[in-house]
């Protein structure tokens, strides 16, 4: 996901992480050290591995942010102690090894995106033996929450006009990271329990799986799961945002699974989950599966859920057919447009010259010569070098 320039302000402004990370880097950088900066963004930490000593700074961004970071750079004198390089870090070589590798680019939960495969590439080859991780580890929790409040904002309009919109519904219940309000420990049916444990100097599997057995300590109306995590920096360096912590960082917030419906509770009721993290393609497929049982009547299960983000998006067998393995693709209009303009590129040819070509081979597709342009130099900024 691309980040505005005010989204990397919001991060600086988050006091508990930025406390958190500059003290990490105090720690870990000594003069004459060299830093990669991965997801560099506007180059905070870049700036910040200069100033406590280093010699040589990777900071790497694919955004278009990284241009600003330059500018950030050189206005505070450390041009040339940096080295920005706008690529994803997995097609970077760089010419040394670091002593330190600093990165922070997590969603709501740890599990975004190449996250975890970029931090597994950048440790193998472009850390030194011995050299620094920051962050050391994430460990995410889980938990059973009451939250009426943020369910009703998500379904009560569903219900509205007194017509049957399950279908709707059922997609609704299948998503995540919904912004759920005033998450303190009172709203909690549980004591959390670990999900997983993210150990950046040993991980290889993007992965997660756990099974989570919780006994309910309270009576009550419950929505579904929180989750959040807990970040090590270094030895003792630590933040999270947990229910309960006095001052919570505020750029990851918590990530919430619903259940299908609410589910009432009675103080020792069981509640099992079992939930998967997988990452397809380029994004997390989630799969929460939970099973409730009465305290009163152990073998009698209150209510069971099967739920998968996958199912959080409307599906059409005609998409699906379209990504088995037997379908045969034909190009529609807009792919020939676009396959026209990449083999037009494989052959060195200047973006005028291919949008002047596409005003003759697609008459009526451009109604003017900009149009063409923007098409070519979009698919130019996506897949050139």
């Amino acid at each position: 996901m691309a980040y505005s320039i005010s989204d990397y302000g919001a991060m600086i402004a988050d006091q508990a992480r930025m406390t958190s990370y500059v003290e990490a880097l105090r720690r870990s950088v000594k003069p004459g050290d060299v830093v990669v900066d991965l997801g560099a963004g506007t180059g905070i930490f870049a700036l910040l591995a200069c100033r406590f000593g280093a010699r040589r700074v990777y900071a790497i961004e694919p955004n278009d942010a990284i241009h600003v970071a330059r500018e950030i750079a050189a206005a505070n004198g450390y041009a040339d102690r940096i080295e920005f390089i706008q690529k994803l870090s997995t097609e970077v070589t760089l010419p040394e090894q670091a002593d330190v590798i600093i990165s922070d680019i997590r969603g709501l939960l740890p599990f975004l995106g190449h996250h975890i495969p970029a931090i597994v590439d950048a440790r193998a080859r472009m850390l030194k033996p011995g050299g620094t991780l920051i962050p050391q580890r994430d460990d995410v929790w889980v938990t059973v929450v009451e939250a009426e409040e943020t369910y009703g904002e998500y379904f009560n309009h569903w219900r509205k006009y007194e017509f049957d919109m399950m279908a709707a519904e059922r997609i609704v219940t299948n998503t995540t990271g919904w912004s759920i309000k005033d998450v303190t420990p009172e709203i909690l049916f549980a004591g959390p329990q670990l999900w997983a444990t993210l150990d950046y100097s040993t991980i290889s599997d993007p992965n997660a799986f756990g099974e989570m057995s919780f006994t309910v300590t309270r009576d009550g109306m419950a929505h579904g799961l929180l989750i959040w995590f807990d970040a090590t920096l270094a030895e003792g360096l630590r933040f999270s945002n947990a229910p309960g912590v006095e001052n919570p960082t505020k750029v990851y917030g918590r990530s919430f699974f619903p259940w299908s419906h609410p589910v009432e509770l009675q103080e020792g009721d069981q509640v099992n989950v079992r939930l998967e993290a997988r990452l397809v393609s380029d994004d997390y497929i989630y799969r929460w599966e939970t099973t409730i049982k009465s305290k009163q009547e152990p073998q009698r299960i209150k209510a069971h859920f099967n739920q998968s983000t996958f199912y959080g998006a409307p599906l059409s067998l005609a998409s699906l057919r379209k990504q088995s393995d037997a379908y045969i693709p034909e190009l529609n209009p807009e792919g020939l447009i676009d396959h026209y303009i990449l083999s037009q590129m494989t052959s060195q040819t200047p973006l005028g010259e291919i949008a002047e070509q596409l005003i003759e081979r697609f008459p009526g597709k451009f109604a003017r010569r900009q149009d063409a342009l923007t098409r070519v130099g979009e698919l130019a900024v996506k897949y050139s070098k």
